[in-house]
């Protein structure tokens, strides 16, 4: 299943130069175009972390694992206009890509997970992602700890400190 992220949760892996982890799980990646210009706003004001993203991106890079994707359809045109009301563009982008196009859906805005849900869109955030690589034993839990801990001190907010915490709940 094709999977299209959203910026919080990008931003999440990419402000502790992990974006690696997202392709180690995914592969391949899908971002809508008005994600691409948050992230280029994002670069405006100061976030560093966005830097030389390009190279990862395809079309800019042949080999990029990020695949920039648009709006393409009267049907998606609609539901982004709908999700608008709610949503900021980019996760309504996101949203109506991926509720057409039968892709999940990552991200960590409640409006965006609720919206997805009523929809029957499987999505998941930065936890889920960090709780994949340890239950498939790609990080340990002390490295999913370890990450998880850079993603709180650059501002993300998580509902717990430890992926034991909910480690078990998902098992």
């Amino acid at each position: 299943m094709s999977v299209i992220i959203n910026t919080s949760v990008f931003s999440n892996f990419a402000a502790v130069k992990r974006l690696d982890l997202l392709r180690l799980v995914f592969g391949q990646l899908y971002l809508s175009e008005q994600v691409f210009e948050e992230i280029q706003i994002g670069l405006l004001q100061g976030y560093t972390f966005y830097d030389n993203l390009a190279e990862q991106i395809f079309p800019f890079s042949e080999t990029g694992w990020l695949h920039l994707t648009a709006l393409n359809s009267t049907e998606e045109f609609k539901l982004f206009g709908q999700l608008l009301l709610t949503l900021h563009s980019g996760e309504a982008s996101c949203l109506s890509i991926a509720y057409h196009r039968q892709w999940a859906f990552l991200t960590d805005d409640k409006a965006a997970r609720q919206a997805s849900q009523a929809r029957q869109v499987p999505v998941t955030g930065t936890l889920g992602v960090l709780l994949s690589l340890v239950k498939h034993q790609k990080l340990s839990l002390p490295e999913g700890d370890a990450v998880l801990q850079q993603m709180i001190r650059k501002n993300y907010y998580s509902p717990v400190t430890s992926l034991r915490q909910i480690l078990n709940d998902h098992e």
